[in-house]
């Protein structure tokens, strides 16, 4: 069970819904490419809040469960899993990264490495939008062939140096797959993939509905969105670590 809290993935699908001095022409070209792809700077300018439902299939342990993301800008994010009963918390209020304990119920500080992970995973539009803002640069790295298709790489810097691989279908420029490393509750670094496939447009936005989830090599989990909400004024105690 303590597998399924891997966050990779999260920050991976915020990702897909979303030019810095020292770009190259080729990396800023993709990315404002990719900018209006997902429906343009205006409207993610105007997004202050992103709600996704949806339900996951652990494929690994042959169990099911539903899931709530939620996301302020520029910086604050929460995840509910509930599965078998059990439901699983982890947020970042914009300063602190905490989980609630399934089995004890009580709210805890995450240790430094997931808690690094969540902080970069809590970043919204704003990043995308404005990366030089948080220190985040784009290397485009050239193309790669994927089932006999080529697709735009761009290698994606965060200010604590991580990194993640980013691939683009050229003909629409959205994120087919996201590549990268992260650090499961356990304190294990994995490598994750997640695909993202069925976009479609809410509210002008174009947003994955199909999530495919790999870990070492190994199809792991599948996300189903069932339901995007935009704006709904999400209060920023939503995100706080409860007493």
């Amino acid at each position: 069970m303590k597998k399924i809290l891997t966050l990779s993935f999260l920050s991976l699908f915020f990702m897909s819904l979303l030019t810095v001095p020292g770009f190259c022409q080729k990396a800023s070209d993709i990315l404002e490419k990719m900018i209006e792809a997902q429906g343009g700077r205006k409207l993610l300018e105007g997004i202050k809040d992103t709600t996704v439902s949806g339900t996951i299939e652990m494929i690994q342990f042959g169990m099911n469960g539903s899931l709530t993301m939620y996301q302020k800008e520029p910086n604050k994010m929460r995840m509910d899993i509930e599965v078998m009963g059990m439901v699983i918390t982890q947020a970042f209020d914009g300063e602190t990264a905490w989980w609630i304990n399934p089995q004890t119920g009580s709210s805890e500080e995450m240790p430094e490495k997931q808690a690094e992970d969540m902080k970069r995973q809590a970043l919204g539009n704003d990043s995308l939008i404005h990366p030089e803002k948080y220190g985040i640069t784009y290397t485009y790295k050239g193309k790669e062939k994927i089932e006999g298709k080529d697709y735009l790489v761009i290698e994606q810097t965060f200010s604590d140096g991580f990194q993640a691989t980013l691939y683009i279908d050229p003909q629409t420029y959205l994120t087919y797959k996201t590549k990268g490393t992260t650090t499961n509750q356990m304190g294990v670094e994995v490598e994750g993939e997640t695909y993202f496939s069925d976009y479609k447009k809410v509210e002008g936005m174009m947003v994955p509905y199909t999530l495919t989830i790999y870990q070492d090599g190994e199809e792991f989990m599948k996300m189903s969105i069932t339901e995007v909400t935009f704006n709904s004024s999400l209060e920023d105690d939503l995100f706080k670590m409860s007493e």
